[in-house]
């Protein structure tokens, strides 16, 4: 290392001499004041003595003031604006750095799927279920099965229909006592009227295997033309008596005068699950039932997904304790059915599918909601032997 030492009359004077004769790579080590010129020791005067090093480090550029910088960027940008070959260049630099970071950081569900899992997708579309259902489904193909399996689509496609019969709760009606009033409730035109007259025969008639008991039906539909004759009518041929009770006090009487009867099924009035007004004047005169009551909603199977989630939602508040699906004859696609009863947890009775009474209705399976389903390879011996025996009238 090479050392310095520089002497002058000021401080000042003294950092001018060493930057002319060593430049930036001097560094100053100690400063001390000395007595120079004179002659004998006689008219000296005070200076300054500097001792230091020269540094090997290159010397660094002093920094532009930030206005200049900015001054200069200015510049090089207007200049490539200026020039349209530059600026094209720029522009095409730029959508390839964006192509290249989509390709890196594009998140796994946007790469293609395992063309199993594609397959089950569509199906599962197809059968409308849910997009929650369905994404669902996809996850647990993924996190059960290794890719080697994916290959055998036929075990794949059994073993999802397997799920989904997992998926569909149904409801134990041994459960109910059984002396108690069983209502049914639901929007208008799924067919409440007719499936009440059905579940009366099972039970009056003793039908589907079931016990004869003592049955009595309570209609408060006065609105709808003929609703009242057309229940009568089915009572009639039953030889079941029907009664209308057109406000709480009569269904408060009727109900007394049938405290010793086993069921007693009330046929409601449809209302839109809109019309909540409607909807909280019917719950209130429910409660003039007085025992042991159960409600029960009655849903079209034909319905699509919305419309069921807002027609479970709106009648909520009547504590239904299972869904009669209506109509399922006049489906092809269970999806939406069974994605809401699993999303929402509400679980399956019974199942309608024609107009007769006493003979199109069941209890639920899951067979025979399994067998309704379009495009998965199903086999009903299996199925059956799985979760049971699909009814009498699949």
């Amino acid at each position: 290392m090479e050392y310095f030492v520089e002497q002058a009359p000021t401080h000042r004077d003294a950092m001018e001499k060493v930057r002319a004769k060593y430049g930036d790579q001097a560094k100053v080590m100690h400063q001390r004041t000395i007595r120079m010129g004179g002659f004998l020791g006689l008219f000296s005067r005070e200076g300054v003595e500097l001792t230091g090093y020269l540094s090997n480090e290159p010397a660094r550029k002093p920094k532009r003031p930030v206005t200049e910088v900015e001054e200069e960027k200015r510049k090089i940008l207007g200049s490539v604006k200026s020039d349209r070959t530059l600026e094209t260049l720029v522009e095409e630099v730029q959508g390839l750095k964006n192509q290249l970071s989509e390709s890196v950081f594009r998140p796994p569900g946007n790469e293609r799927e395992h063309e199993t899992i594609e397959h089950v997708r569509e199906l599962l579309e197809r059968n409308e279920f849910t997009p929650g259902y369905v994404r669902n489904m996809v996850a647990r193909i993924k996190r059960e099965f290794a890719l080697d399996e994916l290959d055998d689509v036929e075990m794949v496609e059994q073993r999802v229909v397997e799920w989904i019969g997992e998926s569909i709760p149904l409801y134990d009606y041994e459960q109910e006592k059984r002396r108690h009033t069983f209502v049914l409730v639901g929007p208008t035109g799924v067919g409440k009227t007719t499936t009440i007259a059905k579940l009366a025969a099972m039970w009056g008639l003793g039908s589907r295997g079931l016990e004869t008991h003592d049955v009595r039906i309570i209609t408060i539909d006065n609105y709808r033309i003929g609703a009242r004759q057309q229940i009568e009518t089915y009572g009639e041929i039953m030889g079941i008596p029907v009664h209308c009770a057109e406000s709480y006090a009569d269904l408060e009487k009727q109900s007394a005068l049938y405290r010793d009867v086993d069921l007693v099924f009330i046929d409601t009035i449809g209302k839109s699950p809109k019309d909540s007004r409607k909807i909280g004047e019917m719950r209130e005169q429910l409660e003039a039932c007085g025992r042991d009551t159960s409600v029960h909603l009655a849903l079209s199977a034909t319905t699509k997904a919305s419309d069921i989630e807002t027609i479970m939602q709106q009648f909520e508040p009547f504590g239904y304790r299972s869904v009669v699906a209506t109509k399922l004859d006049e489906t092809s696609c269970v999806g939406s059915l069974i994605s809401l009863l699993y999303e929402r947890s509400r679980p399956l009775s019974f199942i309608t599918d024609g107009q007769q009474v006493p003979v199109d209705i069941d209890k639920a399976s899951a067979t025979r909601l399994l067998l309704k389903l379009d495009g998965f390879r199903i086999q009903r011996e299996w199925l059956e032997s799985r979760f049971g025996a699909a009814g009498t009238r699949a």
